[in-house]
């Protein structure tokens, strides 16, 4: 009775962190964008880094690596600041118009691939 009682907590536990962590299948890999602006919010955290990039007349939220990718591709959170003009390419989310999958980002003269 233990085992099955300690299997379905592990399965339980196993659900609900699979299920937080999103899909790449919201995205519509059909159709890149290439989106620059100046970065207005940074959040240097897991599962994803997120940056808000103001372009133009909309504020795009774009979806980064993890953090530790981030850092092992050349791009740790000192690179990404609030003020600094970014570059990113990526796909746009289904049903958010205004959020995007980056798969790659430019800051400062440096392309980071984040695949």
């Amino acid at each position: 009775m233990k085992k099955i009682l300690l299997f379905a907590i592990a399965t339980l536990a196993f659900a609900t962190t699979a299920y937080a962590h999103h899909g790449w299948s919201n995205y519509d890999s059909s159709d890149t964008l290439s989106v620059s602006g100046t970065i207005v919010e940074v959040a240097f955290s897991y599962p994803h880094t997120t940056i808000r990039l103001q372009a133009a007349d909309k504020t795009w939220l774009a979806v980064l690596a993890p953090p530790a990718r981030m850092s092992a591709r050349g791009m740790p959170s000192d690179d990404l600041k609030v003020g600094d003009t970014a570059t990113v390419e990526g796909y746009a989310h289904r049903s958010d118009p205004l959020e995007m999958r980056a798969e790659r980002i430019t800051v400062a003269g440096k392309t980071v691939e984040l695949r």
